[in-house]
């Protein structure tokens, strides 16, 4: 049975390509969204997916008449819906509110249709409150959704028999099979062996479990803690991989990892041109609005964070003070900090490329970064699903967790769950009781 879907402004802003979704369905977009994308076109948060939406229903409005409607690929059949009514809605509701204009305009679609199923899709939790409340059917756009509650971790602990854990600590190699269970593992998962009090560490690759080849290494005067941030280590400084997903709470050490083996492998080691650090403008709570001065003197505070890193990181090598390196290593064109806006439409061919606060970003918006790696580059995204400021994105929805899942079986892409926080003492006590 063919339904009607009505879609609300964000699904668009989410993913421009929404419409194409729903096949062998028809898919309605209320004039009152087109409306709202030509405003949003002047949001700096949102200009870009705006632009794209709009981009996309103009190629759509060059095969036919929208307002009638016109047949898409999939069997879909898509218009735009000019007609409201207003009084559709309760008195209580404002008649100003865009929300509440394509709830109205999907009440009047349904009841222009009532032999068919019409369902208003929205990734406004509020809007879906509201329709559901009014008799609607209404459902998250939920195309691109992962369940980040089974978000793998990238390792496991097994316990093995002496023979098992003697032949792996010998060989530094061991073929899944011969563990005598049936394990389904991803590449490049890292696996501990425990055998009593003993234990030892490996990595999947293709079949075979191998011994951990950088296990305590340092990288720019930082060292691994624990367990966790050993097998990120691992990941961040293997050329192989070329890209890595971190995930962990505040304070469990996903940017300063990344950072540090980032500066290592530049710096030090040479295999990499430059460090390109990026993040998000997204602010928590209320925005500050314009800064002034110059683009540095802008950034200055969203990437305050990456600065505290590297100031870190230069007194664990004994330099006086992070800004002298910091200037030095810009200077030298070795290292790069910006806002991740400025990464839309490059090639970065030989670089190191780290994205902090990666949970902020859509599935669209991390495909188009990844798409931005050249010849020997490596991507590294970190973030803490959990801790969310776009308004439209969750733990399942966002493209960091949403990357995780999709790529977990490739050969070149690694990830590990951090979950034991060595910030300080308070920062754990905190990011689990509070």
């Amino acid at each position: 049975m063919r339904k009607i879907y009505v879609l609300d402004t964000n699904v668009l802003i989410h993913d421009h390509r929404s419409i194409y979704s729903f096949e062998d369905n028809e898919v309605v977009v209320p004039i009152y969204v087109i409306e709202e994308i030509d405003n949003l076109k002047r949001n700096s948060t949102t200009a870009i997916q705006a632009r794209l939406a709009a981009r996309e229903l103009d190629t759509i409005r060059k095969k036919g008449c929208i307002a009638k409607g016109v047949e898409l690929e999939k069997k879909i059949f898509f218009r735009v819906e000019i007609e409201s009514d207003l009084n559709l809605l309760p008195s209580v509701l404002k008649k100003d509110s865009m929300d509440n204009m394509i709830i109205a305009t999907t009440l009047g679609i349904k009841n222009k249709n009532p032999d068919m199923k019409v369902i208003l899709i929205t990734k406004d939790i509020n809007m879906r409150i509201k329709a559901d409340s009014l008799g609607l059917e209404v459902q998250d756009y939920e195309t691109d959704r992962t369940d980040y509650t089974t978000l793998y971790d990238g390792y496991e602990e097994i316990e093995v028999s002496r023979d098992i854990y003697n032949k792996f600590d010998k060989a530094g190699k061991i073929n899944v099979w011969e563990l005598g269970k049936e394990y389904h593992f991803t590449e490049n998962m890292f696996i501990k062996f425990k055998c009593g009090e003993e234990k030892t560490f490996g990595r999947y690759i293709g079949g075979k479990i191998r011994r951990n080849l950088e296990g305590q290494i340092s990288a720019w005067g930082a060292r691994a803690r624990n367990d966790e941030q050993e097998y990120a280590m691992e990941l961040l400084m293997d050329e192989n991989i070329k890209v890595v997903t971190l995930v962990g709470r505040a304070g469990t050490g996903k940017t300063l990892l990344a950072i540090a083996a980032g500066l290592e492998q530049v710096v030090e080691r040479g295999k990499y041109k430059r460090l390109l650090i990026a993040r998000p403008i997204i602010p928590m709570g209320k925005d500050l609005g314009y800064l002034p001065g110059s683009e540095e003197e802008k950034l200055r505070p969203w990437m305050q964070p990456i600065y505290d890193n590297i100031d870190y990181l230069a007194g664990e090598k004994g330099e006086k003070t992070g800004e002298k390196v910091i200037l030095g290593l810009q200077t030298m064109g070795l290292l790069k900090i910006e806002a991740l806006t400025y990464i839309r439409g490059r090639s970065i061919p030989n670089g190191y490329i780290i994205i902090d606060e990666a949970q902020n970003l859509t599935p669209l918006e991390v495909k188009t970064i990844i798409t931005r790696a050249g010849e020997n580059t490596k991507i590294v995204l970190t973030g803490d699903p959990d801790q969310i400021d776009s308004p439209y994105l969750d733990s399942d929805t966002n493209g960091l967790t949403y990357l995780s899942e999709k790529l977990k079986n490739e050969s070149i892409v690694g990830h590990v769950t951090l979950k034991k926080g060595e910030r300080s003492a308070l920062a754990e006590l905190a990011a689990k009781l509070l």
